[in-house]
């Protein structure tokens, strides 16, 4: 793998740090400003929602300049949105701040991946694709733990601060690393938002939307299962999310190794069995070896699908990728949105803390569903490309070679 891989793992390393290390260090924020934990919880939303809303903006204003570039001034602005984190005098300017952060969150998976499959052989795309991602899970194995346990101790303010510092490694190792990718020629905004009317772009982000929703369900609740089902201590949840962003580790090479072999059929593993786990995690989350052990596979499962579903992004939007690239990076995050407003309506429903576990593992279950439907439409449309040849070709062998295919 090119060294320029590394490059942009390093700058998803950070992203993935600053996006979930906020969870772990909402108590200390909130005291510091004087406000409440819900209020400080929308230092999560709001990032959630600059990643949607920045994810397609963002790349709509990156389309006359160079990838290159482009992914510099993206590392740039999320340097910018962490410095103004850590330095924040007042709770809206730190909001503000992690807004700023989260408009370079999508673009730059977005753009990153259509870099990184240039930068390989054709058959390899799903693994350098992967590869970059693998700096988001890590984020998760060692990024939020550590920058929890650094806020808690010395000040979330100078976990901001290291996180800035990240992307600064990560903005030197892409303007040394990355070679300079023009845009091809002849490609132009329309061309990129007319991959949206390509049926198949549009069912693999909602199976993005859909699969990793699923993940979501079961993980934004898994504090207070954990500790008032599973009867973990409140320090072990820390562990407990490791396991799951080991899991996440694991999972993304396995799909990024595989789906450049077999892509829909790694999909149909992936979400049959994440769907089946999550439901058995209802069961599973009353003992606390059961409960560890379903979570990492959670984290494994949910991960092994996006390789292969942003390479499917890729794969369908040919031409002009980019847009199509970035907003399905978004639409992770409006599954993950979407799946713990649905969860926290079960639990306050009164079905309980595993509700949630059925919410995802139906999700699941309907990106399965969606899998086999964008296979059977392509199936289809290559019988009626088949076919149409055969005719315009109009020879007696050929019209029979297409009725039989």
């Amino acid at each position: 793998m090119p060294l320029a891989l590394l490059a942009l793992a390093i700058g998803a390393f950070g992203i993935g740090t600053t996006e979930f290390v906020i969870m772990g260090l909402l108590p200390e924020v909130a005291g510091d400003f004087g406000v409440s934990i819900p209020t400080a919880g929308l230092l999560v939303t709001g990032y959630a929602l600059g990643v949607v809303i920045g994810a397609p903006l963002m790349t709509v204003l990156g389309t006359k300049i160079p990838r290159k570039r482009m992914l510099m001034l993206l590392m740039g602005l999320f340097i910018a949105g962490n410095l103004l984190s850590a330095l924040a005098p007042a709770f809206a300017v730190m909001l503000i701040g992690r807004v700023v952060a989260s408009l370079a969150h999508g673009a730059f998976f977005g753009i990153g991946s259509v870099v990184a499959a240039e930068l390989v052989a054709p058959n390899k795309k799903a693994g350098a694709i992967a590869m970059m991602f693998t700096g988001l899970t890590v984020a998760n194995v060692i990024g939020v733990p550590l920058g929890t346990l650094i806020g808690q101790h010395v000040g979330w303010r100078v976990t901001f601060g290291i996180v800035a510092a990240l992307g600064v490694v990560g903005l030197a190792g892409i303007a040394r690393l990355v070679p300079e990718m023009p845009r091809p020629e002849g490609v132009h905004l329309r061309h990129e938002l007319a991959a949206f009317k390509n049926a198949q772009v549009l069912l693999a982000m909602a199976m993005t939307v859909l699969g990793f929703g699923g993940v979501f369900a079961a993980i934004t609740y898994i504090a207070p299962m954990m500790t008032r089902i599973a009867g973990f201590a409140d320090g072990s949840v820390t562990w407990l999310l490791v396991l799951f962003g080991l899991g996440m580790v694991a999972g993304n090479l396995i799909g990024g190794r595989f789906a450049d072999r077999a892509l829909m059929p790694m999909l149909y593993i992936s979400l049959g069995a994440l769907a089946v786990v999550l439901a058995l995690f209802t069961a599973t989350a009353h003992h606390k070896i059961a409960a560890a052990v379903t979570i990492a596979l959670i984290g494994a499962l949910g991960f092994a699908t996006v390789p292969p579903l942003q390479k499917r992004v890729l794969d369908q939007a040919h031409g002009a990728p980019t847009l199509a690239s970035a907003v399905n990076i978004g639409a992770f995050n409006l599954g993950n949105a979407l799946s713990a407003w649905l969860g926290g309506i079960v639990i306050s429903a009164g079905f309980g803390y595993t509700a949630p576990n059925w919410v995802g593992a139906a999700l699941a279950a309907a990106a399965l569903l969606l899998a086999f439907l964008s296979a059977a439409l392509e199936r289809r449309e290559r019988r009626a490309t088949t076919l149409g040849t055969a005719v315009a070709d109009g020879t007696p062998a050929a019209r029979q070679s297409a009725v039989h295919h």
